[in-house]
């Protein structure tokens, strides 16, 4: 059974950095496509970033582009989610997501099926 669990959030000061991290667990991630997405009060679910596991091949959403970048440690079977110029705009809950699938690489939440619990970025002005 794969499990995520998310740790890293808290609250910063606009411009400021945090770092998340998802342990992930339960399979051997090699075909799999790992996500993070985020959810504020009020708004609907939307994707942030993902990496192939396998290749290291990487997507962001424009709002985040140049400012957080996704990476992922083979060893500690984790991934990362740099997040630098940090702006109000980005609170919110975080989630880590996974899917096995060696060809389809999508920013679509529907084709992701394990979640960790989330962790909560706040972003003060």
């Amino acid at each position: 059974q794969v499990q995520l669990v998310e740790s890293g959030g808290g609250l910063v000061q606009a411009g400021g950095s945090l770092r998340l991290s998802c342990a992930a667990s339960g399979r051997t991630f090699s075909n799999y496509v790992m996500g993070w997405f985020r959810q504020a009060p009020g708004k609907e679910r939307e994707f942030v970033a993902a990496i192939r596991w396998s290749t290291g091949y990487t997507a962001y959403a424009d709002s985040v582009k140049g400012r957080f970048t996704i990476s992922r440690d083979n060893v500690k079977n984790t991934v990362h989610l740099q997040m630098n110029s940090l702006k109000p705009e980005d609170t919110a809950v975080y989630y880590c997501a996974a899917y096995r699938d060696a060809v389809r690489f999508t920013s679509s939440s529907r084709y992701y099926d394990y979640w960790g619990q989330g962790t909560q970025v706040t972003v003060s002005s």
